[in-house]
């Protein structure tokens, strides 16, 4: 008897449903964020390990709990661009795009911090600045000009000034038009205060006529697209293909000049 009743017990309370504990909505809504940032930090460090896969999957999960968090398509798009899929982060990031519009930014904390372990971008900027990159992979020009125009507007500090106005400088040049190009130039100068973008900073000054591409050909992929693309641009492709062959036979596989030096390469066959 004393077993039956044991047996009686035990189904009850596995099978009781146990209710969700009471809450304010402020106090729901700061847990739901906190198990939000604990997925963006999951896929972030899952990424920095090479495994861009799995890191896009633990975004999609992301995206389906929090489907108004911009975070989650920001994230995962950024990652469909290491992957070579455009497309996709196009759509992910102009979906990111649209649910920030008219909100506050705020910065987003670094997953590798720099020297100085102050964050230099925020949610809004790097939404644009990667979906102005992913329009630039493709080739398509125009929108990628839209989209760093915007990300230029909440550019706030030397780091997003430089690396911002990189991708604008460049994106004109391949739009063939110089002049305005030479206008994003304007705001450049040798005693910015950059912290981690130093590459940007300096292909910016070789722009400007103040470094020659020569000083700085024995560089990272980042810095010897610039140099490339600047030979490109100028009408010297015989320089600019060797240069893009040189960083695709390294191993810098997830850096954007090593992304875009590829792209490259596929248009000048």
């Amino acid at each position: 008897m004393r077993k039956l009743l044991a047996i009686v017990l035990l189904t009850a309370c596995t099978t009781t449903t146990i209710p969700k504990p009471e809450m304010s909505s402020e106090t729901r809504a700061k847990r739901e964020r906190e198990h939000a940032d604990a997925i963006i930090w999951l896929g972030g460090r899952t990424a920095y390990l090479g495994n861009y896969q799995e890191a896009i999957d633990i975004f999609t999960d992301g995206a389906k709990r929090y489907p108004r968090d911009a975070r989650m398509l920001r994230h995962r798009g950024h990652r469909w661009i290491t992957l070579r899929q455009f497309d996709r982060a196009v759509v992910d990031l102009t979906n990111a795009a649209n649910l920030i519009r008219g909100t506050a930014d705020e910065i987003e904390p670094d997953g590798l911090p720099n020297a100085r372990n102050i964050p230099t971008s925020t949610l809004q900027s790097n939404i644009w600045y990667h979906l102005g990159l992913a329009h630039y992979l493709r080739g398509d020009f125009e929108k990628a000009l839209d989209a760093y125009r915007e990300c230029m507007a909440v550019s706030k500090n030397p780091d997003g000034v430089v690396s911002t106005s990189h991708w604008l400088y460049m994106t004109l040049r391949r739009l063939g038009r110089p002049q305005e190009a030479e206008k994003v130039l304007d705001a450049i100068s040798t005693d910015m205060d950059v912290i981690e973008n130093q590459a940007y900073h300096k292909l910016l000054l070789m722009y400007r006529g103040e470094i020659v591409p020569e000083e700085i050909l024995d560089s990272d992929a980042t810095t010897l697209y610039g140099v490339g693309n600047w030979y490109l641009y100028n009408g010297q492709a015989e320089k600019a293909r060797p240069i893009f062959e040189r960083i695709v036979s390294g191993k810098e596989y997830a850096a954007f000049g090593f992304i875009a030096a590829e792209a490259d390469l596929h248009r000048l066959h």
